[in-house]
């Protein structure tokens, strides 16, 4: 009997701003390993990492192939992954450092799986990545500054066994690269209305805009998010594009899922460049600055921090601006380091507002013979009606209660402005629970 092995292949940073996509290289890949007979132990994985590090590209998601093969072929499937790496990254173009990264190994040691939830809530150094392949004796190959290494491990390291979604994403052919996607909308918003629940963020709601494409020179020509691999396919199927599809890959992702967000007991405990989850207690009312942004400010026992609700996350901003001082909320955000020009902010993606402080008004008293508004005569000397003359010095101002706009809950930025880690309410009460791997369906990519 022939021996089996298990093999994981991470890959990160091979795009530029000027195109590329990591995914389509895992697309490619998947193609390539099947001339070598390998059996895939799960769908490829598209994991999201920090999304609020310095130097990422778009959506800084890092990719990971798991499968097992016939051990003679070892040498063969390093070498034709490496050459397929090296011809698809923009090795050339400044910021881009590609890593790819080789483990055998049947489990995925805890070391490895605490170092990715790392990476996806904060910053990891190069250094602690190599230190940790060489001590899982794994193999590394990286240009220019090598920074993808540490993704492409990572993407090993998250086996999904929390919460998870899948990502039908579909690829165009070559030659309509950088030119505008052709698929036909309606198909769209046709496919979000027949699955939902069970998809998510096809379409925005509020601007009747489509989502699913992109608008970037990359390769991808549409990709549909959803709660299976059924789910989406189903959907890939509903959707009518208008240009050739070259190929498409199911993957199963962290998307969705909040894996970014650090619960934290304190203000003070917030740190630049992760996203946290904070209580606390609204205390300074929004103000709109321009651009039409809203912030606000929040304070607990051990410090003060201003949130930001930015234009384009449309429906949240409108919920800050309801918001006044004594509002006991929970915010959901990234935390941007302070400047010369702006404080410590948290960037808003969702807000939970848990205790409405009451609003109220007060209004001078009504003249009880002429119904009108009386003036005051002074401060502490009551109030006079200027229709009649009749003085009232002992009557004080009535205070009333004002309703409130917001009830409590949780409210979500808006779908166009989502992030792809963000956890939208449609998914809440959808969650899974990855510690059994899911079956792979039989069609699962093409070609």
């Amino acid at each position: 009997m022939i021996p089996q092995q298990v093999m994981h292949i991470g890959l990160d940073d091979t795009d530029s701003t000027k195109g590329g996509c990591t995914t389509y290289l895992a697309a490619l890949l998947v193609e390539k390993l099947e001339a070598f007979c390998v059996h895939f132990i799960d769908y490829p994985g598209l994991i999201r990492l920090n999304p609020n590090v310095p130097w990422k590209t778009r959506g800084n998601g890092a990719l990971c192939l798991r499968f097992s093969f016939d051990e003679r072929f070892e040498e063969e499937i390093k070498e034709s992954a490496i050459a397929l790496w090296e011809e698809n990254s923009a090795i050339k173009e400044k910021g881009t450092d590609p890593g790819i990264v080789f483990l055998r190994s049947a489990k995925i040691p805890e070391e490895l799986k605490a170092f990715s939830k790392k990476t996806e809530k904060s910053i990891v150094t190069l250094k602690e990545a190599m230190a940790l392949i060489k001590k899982l004796k794994a193999e590394a190959l990286g240009f220019n500054s090598c920074r993808g290494i540490i993704g492409a491990l990572a993407a090993i390291g998250e086996p999904l066994e929390g919460d998870y979604t899948y990502e039908l994403i579909a690829y165009r052919a070559k030659e309509n690269w950088g030119s505008k996607r052709k698929v036909d909308e309606e198909s769209i918003f046709e496919m979000d209305k027949q699955l939902q629940p069970f998809t998510f963020n096809n379409v925005d709601s509020e601007t009747r805009r489509v989502i699913i494409t992109p608008r970037g020179p990359d390769p991808i020509l549409f990709g549909i998010r959803g709660e299976s691999a059924e789910t989406v396919k189903n959907a890939y199927e509903l959707v009518k594009p208008l240009e050739p599809v070259e190929r498409w890959v199911i993957f199963r992702s962290n998307q969705g899922t909040d894996a970014h967000l650090r619960r934290v007991d304190g203000l003070s405990k917030i740190e630049p460049y992760s996203s946290v989850i904070v209580k606390a207690v609204v205390s300074q009312n929004p103000r709109t600055i321009p651009v039409r942004h809203v912030i606000f400010a929040l304070k607990d026992n051990s410090a003060e921090v201003d949130c930001a609700a930015y234009e384009p996350t449309g429906s949240i901003r409108k919920t800050a601006r309801e918001l006044i001082v004594g509002d006991c909320i929970e915010v959901y955000g990234a935390v941007h380091k302070a400047t010369s020009s702006k404080p410590l902010t948290i960037n808003l993606e969702k807000i939970n507002i848990m205790e409405l402080k009451p609003q109220t008004r007060k209004e001078n008293p009504i003249c009880p013979a002429c119904k009108k508004r009386m003036k005051s005569m002074g401060k502490n000397q009551g109030f006079r009606c200027e229709k009649c003359g009749t003085k009232f010095p002992t009557s004080k101002k009535k205070e009333f209660t004002i309703p409130r706009g917001l009830k409590t809950g949780l409210y979500v930025t808006s779908t166009r402005s989502q992030r792809h880690l963000t956890k939208p309410l449609i998914r809440y009460g959808q969650e899974k629970n990855g510690k059994v791997k899911p079956e792979i369906i039989i069609e699962w990519h093409f070609p």
